[in-house]
């Protein structure tokens, strides 16, 4: 579901994507050197975001190294690191974890089992270390299965439950932006459920899975109606990012949440317009 929140690589500057990439690239050294080579595989763009966001908005300062990746293993690249970098690294096993083994659960896929076997000693620390974050993933993955048990067709119950989610995780520390931060993260949990929901409406339908959309994604203005939900529930996270006071790393964010989460989005769109 989560890596919605990316980029839009032709409205970013080159200077903003090396700062970008270096975050990105620094949340990768954190995983292996926490967590192990195989909790890479685990990275998501949404928690490169938080880490970004969060590093702006608490003015943190990051210890610029260079590493080698098996990815592109003939020249280091730059990564920024700092405890913001690594607490993202933490939620991005805690939420990968868990999902995995949802996985599992529900279409018993092998892999993922296999790969949240590996991290099983980490997530012991990471849930001693944020008991907070760690419980509200699980109250999470209990209140999603009752929606999906019952069917529910109720588009802000069932995108609710990942903004709560979401709300917890955004929340590094209770101080004078908790308010601000749960609401960010309330709004784009809310944002990234629905649009994964939109993509997969048509393949779940036909399999007879379920979706809070399926219910209205045969109605002829389903496009129009749903953009709408989904652009108030862009506008109002971007609303509340903007009450806070961060300088650095702004244009990178901004690009992020104006026009990095519509990518994939404008994508299915121009697909869906040439098919007609």
């Amino acid at each position: 579901m989560f890596g919605y929140v990316a980029i839009n690589m032709e409205e970013m500057k080159i200077k903003d994507y090396r700062v970008y990439r270096a975050f990105y690239c620094g949340i990768c050294q954190d995983l292996k050197e926490m967590h192990g080579q195989s909790s890479r595989l685990t990275l998501t763009y949404d928690m490169t975001f938080l880490s970004i966001l969060l590093s702006g908005l608490y003015e943190k300062e990051v210890d610029t190294q260079k590493h080698f990746c098996a990815i592109h293993p003939l020249k280091k690249h730059m990564t920024y690191r700092n405890e913001l970098t690594a607490y993202a690294a933490d939620m991005n096993v805690l939420l990968s974890y868990y999902n995995m083994l949802d996985d599992w659960f529900d279409e018993k896929k092998p892999i993922p089992l296999v790969v949240a076997g590996t991290l099983k000693d980490n997530i012991r620390r990471i849930k001693e270390k944020y008991p907070r974050q760690t419980k509200a993933v699980l109250r999470y993955l209990k209140k999603l299965k009752a929606c999906e048990t019952e069917k529910s067709t109720d588009l802000d119950r069932a995108s609710g439950y990942t903004g709560e989610l979401m709300a917890e995780i955004f929340l590094w520390k209770k101080d004078n932006w908790e308010d601000i931060l749960r609401k960010v993260g309330y709004y784009l949990g809310k944002y990234i459920y629905l649009m994964d929901a939109w993509e997969d409406v048509e393949k779940d339908r036909k399999k007879g899975n379920y979706n809070p959309w399926a219910s209205i994604s045969t109605d002829t203005d389903f496009h129009q109606r749903s953009g709408q939900i989904l652009t108030v529930l862009a506008a109002e996270c971007s609303r509340q990012f903007e009450k806070l006071p961060i300088l650095e790393y702004v244009d990178i964010l901004r690009n992020i949440l104006y026009s990095g989460i519509w990518t994939k989005y404008d994508l299915l769109m121009k697909k869906n317009e040439e098919k007609k």
